[in-house]
């Protein structure tokens, strides 16, 4: 039996909270003491994000998959891995979490609640490099959760964690997130006029991978909940 949909949602919330946190506060702390020099503070920004992905995973998969992405979540339902009905839910959660952790990083470095980004993020590169990410990200979530589901918080932390330096977006690979940012005018932010290209991009590659895998692993009964491979009680399998 299916676990209860409250905790599951509630967990989505927080984990994409945390999630968008970390990105948004490791940027912010990577900015101030990085002196001016923008590698070093996209290092640590990428240290931090990855390494609170795999925790995250960790920590919350086990109540809900741990999906913490619109795309995810979509691509699940379109498998058959989680029901139509509840995918609302998980994206509302996904969403308004999101959010929710742009206003904490603000606040905790005592900065406005909200501040609409006025970074650039522009171009068919850019848009064209999220779609490579994000198939990325859905090859090794199927790929992973498919042979091994154990190493998934690993293999998922890794992937963006390089994914944030072979792609001229730094590899956003979320909408979630990718909305979450625009609500931040710090180093990690997004400009609003720029993220429905982002979101297109992000779908369109996730769609991609997940057509990809079910030629490259034709089995129905095989599916992923979320970034977790799990069973309908919420537990790994």
């Amino acid at each position: 039996m299916r676990s209860p949909l409250a905790p599951r949602v509630v967990a989505e919330f927080f984990g994409t909270a945390f999630l968008v946190a970390a990105v948004i506060g490791s940027g912010i702390m990577g900015e101030r003491l990085s002196g001016g020099n923008v590698a070093l503070a996209l290092l640590a920004n990428t240290i931090a994000t990855g390494a609170a992905l795999v925790a995250l995973i960790i920590a919350f998969g086990p109540i809900s998959g741990a999906q913490l992405n619109p795309v995810v979540t979509i691509m699940d339902a379109f498998e058959g891995g989680l029901p139509w009905s509840e995918t609302p839910h998980y994206i509302s959660a996904q969403l308004t979490g999101g959010s929710f952790g742009a206003v904490i990083a603000h606040l905790m470095f005592g900065l406005s609640a909200v501040s609409l980004s006025t970074h650039a993020r522009s171009g068919a590169a850019q848009s064209f490099s999220e779609l490579v990410a994000t198939f990325g990200l859905m090859c090794v979530v199927w790929g992973s959760s498919r042979s091994r589901s154990s190493a998934v918080p690993l293999a998922v932390g890794a992937y963006i964690t390089a994914a944030y330096w072979f792609t001229a977006s730094t590899s956003f690979a979320n909408p979630a997130v990718t909305i979450a940012r625009s609500l931040s005018d710090t180093f990690a932010g997004i400009r609003l006029t720029d993220v429905p290209w982002f979101v297109i991009a992000q779908f369109l590659g996730g769609f991609a991978a997940t057509l990809l895998f079910r030629w490259l692993v034709p089995n129905p009964r095989t599916r992923a909940s979320g970034v977790l491979l799990a069973d309908s009680s919420g537990r790994n399998s």
